[in-house]
């Protein structure tokens, strides 16, 4: 048993990437150029240069001058150091740590606490994992920093476990009453056996919000109703309608009506709606009536489309019923931006649930690499830290100065007179 502490200290020290170079700000000033430079680029000499400046400059105010002893009044002194380490360059490194006692006995140093315990290390680590890295790897894909101390793959876990929950509380609690959401795409994303169904949001000026998500089994109504409650729960205005961009799902569609009844418009996405149609057909004509769909769909009126569409439909009527019926169901909403008249200004940016799949792929990126998910609460830390991680990167809707023409467009179709303050302001 007594050997056991000796076993541990060896096992620890076998975690070190040889040993830490430390210079002086005397010596740092004598280098030349091109060395000062090398050194600014590996960062952590310099970096241990100043955490000691630091170290000594509180010890100095506390203790005084190091070695003037002689009419020194404090009655504070030194008392030799312990080993410690600090955080650089997303590593802990470590160093030797001043003491200082006083009357009332040992005095902590406010920088050491401050360097001991900075978030840089698992900011890094938290980005580090979410981009692929594993826990397990971690400690060999981290950069060799010599005197590093080795990071085990449990502590990883664990500060990405704490920083992923903070993530997701903070998207659980985000605000929506701030945003003026004109346009909303809904789609699901697969979790091992769930479905995650995510809801983005596209304000008036053109920046997209991620408004939420809902662990679900199925895409149904019931599920997808108490998802979009929970969004005007949480400040979702629609009092100025809203455009509601799905895919075939009809649970998507019952709950759009619903929750938001007579405040929103359903824009079907018209690239579901023609490979549903062609997947009835043989496949050596799909291709045919695929491009047939197409140009029909990108005629710029509603007049001109919706002809075209008669047309196909009564060709496709000799040919195949179960190709017409897939065509009749939700017509009118795949002709929902032509019917409002923005088709040849915003079609290329609503007329599918592109963006939010673009969206999911992006999400896919982050979080495949789990290869067993264990929970629950899991996947929703997962999820919110990688929507979150996303959203800044996303760029404003292609056409987004034709967004407040299609707000005023959906008042008018659904003759909704309320116009908001913000609206007044804007006009």
């Amino acid at each position: 048993m007594s050997k056991m502490p000796q076993l541990v200290r060896e096992r620890k020290k076998s975690k070190k990437m040889g040993q830490p170079k430390i210079i002086k700000r005397e010596e740092y000033q004598e280098q030349d150029m091109d060395t000062r430079l090398e050194l600014i680029r590996a960062l952590i000499p310099i970096g241990l240069c100043a955490v000691y400046e630091e170290l000594d400059k509180e010890v100095s105010k506390l203790a005084g001058q190091a070695h003037k002893r002689k009419g020194n009044t404090q009655r504070n002194y030194r008392y030799g150091n312990n080993p410690g380490s600090v955080k650089l360059a997303g590593q802990r490194i470590p160093i030797r740590v001043p003491r200082v006692r006083g009357p009332k006995g040992e005095i902590r140093l406010q920088s050491y606490d401050n360097l001991h315990h900075g978030g840089e290390l698992n900011e890094m680590m938290f980005r580090q994992v979410l981009y692929g890295i594993s826990c397990r790897n971690y400690e060999r894909a981290a950069k060799d920093i010599p005197g590093a101390i080795g990071i085990s793959s449990s502590s990883v876990s664990r500060n990405f476990i704490q920083m992923s929950a903070a993530e997701l509380r903070k998207f659980q609690e985000r605000d929506l009453s701030e945003l003026n959401v004109v346009a909303m795409f809904v789609d699901g994303k697969s979790f091992a056996e769930d479905e995650m169904v995510i809801a983005l949001g596209v304000t008036v000026d053109g920046n997209k919000h991620f408004l939420g998500f809902i662990q679900t089994g199925t895409e149904n109504e019931r599920s997808i109703s108490q998802f979009f409650q929970s969004l005007i729960d949480r400040g979702l205005n629609i009092s100025c309608g809203l455009l509601v961009v799905i895919d075939g799902s009809k649970g998507f569609r019952s709950a759009v009506r619903k929750v938001f009844g007579g405040r929103a418009l359903v824009q079907r996405c018209q690239w579901h709606k023609r490979e549903n149609i062609v997947s009835y057909l043989p496949k050596r004509d799909q291709a045919y009536w695929r491009k047939c769909l197409q140009q029909a769909y990108e005629r710029p009126s509603y007049n001109e489309a919706r002809q075209e569409l008669l047309k196909i439909r009564s060709k496709l009527a000799i040919i195949n019923e179960s190709a017409v019926r897939s065509l009749d169901e939700g017509f009118e909403e795949t002709l929902t931006l032509h019917r409002l008249g923005l088709f040849p200004l915003l079609g290329r940016s609503l007329k599918t649930t592109n963006i939010i799949e673009s969206v999911n792929s992006q999400a896919e990126e982050r979080c495949s690499k789990v290869d067993h998910w264990k929970n629950s609460n899991q996947k929703h830390r997962w999820l919110a830290a990688a929507l979150l991680d996303i959203e800044p990167r996303l760029r404003k809707l292609m056409g987004y100065r034709h967004l407040p023409a299609l707000q005023k467009a959906i008042m008018k179709d659904l003759n909704i007179n309320h116009i908001t303050q913000e609206n007044e302001q804007a006009a």
